[in-house]
């Protein structure tokens, strides 16, 4: 499968968007600022007809799971949908994937124009991003959800997830960058004007290092989208820091390094690595030893947030089992929110796949740091992993 979105952005202002929750239920507060976020960028937002639901037993569900499975596939097969967009993660994501009929999504999976809709989300969805690319082989975008607090409270969440909407992927570098300040700009989204009393997605200047040469992944700098705006529901769609005038929030400095060095290519696959584990012996994880065969040469990511030590160690043995990593050209790293100490994890990582022979990478920020970088799954990137400076790894061009 070639990688969509190399040289034409997933959405453009006035695409119609699907608002679901497919996973733990939401308040009225943060509903209301996903829509408001998602409207300043110019978008027509269509919320599920569930969203507000409450499973009558399971306090943790957003509605049953007939409730939750109908408003994905009515949001995937509606004609005029060009994203399907997770509201936040939680838990319950699984539950609805063996009552999905993927003939029928896969007879939706295009846009009138020919290109793939767009699925968005991360932690729980990883259920999602993993059905997709195994029963309809697209590619989808693993970044932070517009109804968790990173909208709410980061400088650079929402920003940086506009970018990926709103701007190609191709030689797009993934994870934090170094952190120098950014450059606010024009509010206005790529085309068009910025909607009344609120921020959305402008053009974004290429600021990589100066010594950059064309080889060089290209590094976006993303301007305060997004950031600080009030629409016209009076609904705050980011916390607004001040800013001089001409600058912007600094971006979190790269934590990223190398564990194993060496280089790799390959399509980006894996999430959550709770949601990974619980998919082992799945339809969706069927033949991963084989997966290489049939797939080509790929890169696997992990995260995850708030486990214990010996409980990552538990999750990783079934993935060592369940032969996951047989299929991987290297493995990378994002964040461990509220897990053991960073030097622990590695260490466990180090454990198991330390003389594996494929290059290793920690701290690419994705997942659940609260300034988490957005990345593409389903696509083919490369790393560069050197035991000299920091690794580095982005989407291959077209």
């Amino acid at each position: 499968m070639d990688s969509p979105y190399l040289e034409t952005a997933p959405l453009q202002v006035g695409d119609t968007v699907r608002l679901i929750a497919p996973s733990g239920p939401t308040d009225e507060e943060s509903l209301q600022r996903a829509i408001a976020q998602l409207e300043a960028w110019g978008l027509h937002v269509v919320v599920g007809d569930n969203v507000r639901a409450r499973h009558p037993r399971v306090k943790y569900l957003a509605g049953t799971d007939e409730q939750r499975r109908a408003d994905l596939v009515d949001a995937w097969c509606d004609p005029d949908t060009s994203a399907v967009i997770a509201l936040r993660g939680g838990y319950g994501a699984m539950r609805l994937l063996d009552g999905i009929d993927f003939e029928l999504m896969r007879g939706h999976a295009l846009r009138p124009d020919g290109r793939p809709k767009l699925l968005t989300g991360s932690s729980d969805i990883t259920a999602l991003h993993q059905a997709w690319d195994h029963h309809l082989s697209i590619a989808t975008l693993f970044c932070p959800m517009v109804g968790n607090d990173p909208f709410k409270n980061s400088t650079v969440v929402p920003a940086e997830v506009a970018s990926w909407l709103f701007e190609p992927w191709g030689g797009r570098e993934l994870g934090f960058r170094p952190g120098e300040p950014q450059v606010a700009a024009s509010a206005a989204p790529p085309g068009g004007t910025a909607p009344p009393g609120g921020a959305a997605p402008n053009e974004y200047r290429n600021v990589w290092f100066e010594n950059a040469t064309p080889n060089q992944p290209k590094s976006s700098s993303i301007s305060r989208a997004g950031i600080g705006a009030v629409t016209g529901t009076g609904v705050s769609v980011g916390p607004g820091p001040s800013a001089e005038a001409g600058s912007g929030p600094r971006r979190p400095a790269s934590r990223a390094r190398t564990l194993v060095p060496g280089m790799a290519k390959g399509r980006l696959g894996g999430g959550n690595l709770s949601l990974v584990a619980a998919g082992m012996g799945s339809p969706e994880l069927a033949g991963v030893r084989e997966a290489r065969e049939r797939y080509g040469p790929s890169i696997l990511m992990l995260e995850d947030v708030d486990e214990e030590l010996y409980r990552l160690d538990n999750l990783l043995v079934q993935l060592v089992r369940g032969g996951w990593f047989d299929s991987a050209d290297a493995v990378v790293l994002g964040s461990w929110q509220d897990c053991a100490e960073i030097a622990e994890v590695e260490d466990l990582f180090m454990d198991y796949l330390g003389e594996a022979g494929i290059p290793v990478v920690s701290e690419m920020g994705f997942g659940h740091d609260p300034d988490a970088p957005s990345t593409p799954l389903g696509v083919a990137v490369t790393l560069e992993a050197s035991t000299q400076g920091r690794p580095r790894m982005w989407v291959d061009e077209a």
